[in-house]
């Protein structure tokens, strides 16, 4: 009996070899196939990348987004505590807490139950620039993280241990103005207007590796999107 994510598979797959899916024409988006295959977005990425191994389909090319600080590039892949570290920046981080936590949003996505969430404050001569929550899928090792911390204090590792290897993912760019305990945090004040960042990353098979939402200071941090051949 086939699952869904192979249904899914076998009819796209079918769509696009007989020709009713032209060359060049783009797929149902995610939300539309989750509702008509009644899965989950998640169960839809891995579908969608089984397809492009296949070498059925596939993304357009040279274009993303990186974060910026003070002009320089921050690689996101490496965590931004060392990719700080390497741009010279006298940035600490500090570590505010790991506990469990319950979102439901992330479950009605990911199918995923439990959830660890890990608060992280940078600061730069004691003045708080970012407020970061990264949001991780409580299985395996990751579940445990509220008692045994992360490996080597760095999230990028102890996902990539558990196997939660970030493939790709998706990015929104909103501002916020800071509420009272976000403000205590940072040493700023209350209605200050940050970035808001927020990004999902997932891994070849389409499970969530983290969900990162930072408040950035806008004077600090920007954000740059490329596309097409440079």
């Amino acid at each position: 009996m086939y699952s869904k994510r192979q249904q899914l598979v076998g009819d796209l797959t079918d769509l696009i070899r007989s020709g009713r899916l032209a060359h060049g024409e783009r797929l149902p988006g995610e939300n539309q196939l989750a509702v008509q295959y009644q899965v989950s977005r998640g169960t839809v990425r891995s579908a969608l990348s089984e397809l492009q191994q296949l070498e059925l389909i596939s993304t357009q090319a040279g274009v993303g987004s990186f974060v910026t600080f003070d002009g320089v590039q921050l690689d996101q892949r490496i965590g931004w505590a060392r990719a700080l570290a390497d741009a010279g920046a006298p940035v600490v981080t500090e570590l505010l807490g790991i506990e469990a936590v319950e979102d439901v949003a992330l479950e009605e996505e990911f199918g995923e139950r439990a959830y660890v969430a890990v608060r992280r404050l940078r600061r730069e001569h004691e003045r708080g620039i970012s407020l970061e929550t990264a949001t991780v899928p409580a299985v395996g090792p990751l579940a445990g993280l509220p008692a045994t911390g992360l490996q080597d204090g760095s999230l990028t590792k102890t996902l990539e241990a558990a196997g939660r290897i970030s493939v790709g993912g998706d990015q929104w760019i909103s501002t916020e103005r800071l509420d009272a305990c976000a403000a205590e945090l940072l040493g700023r004040s209350i209605g200050e207007l940050f970035l808001r960042a927020e990004r999902t990353s997932v891994d070849i098979e389409g499970r969530l590796v983290e969900r990162v939402v930072s408040l950035l200071d806008p004077d600090r941090f920007q954000f740059h999107l490329t596309f097409g051949h440079r």
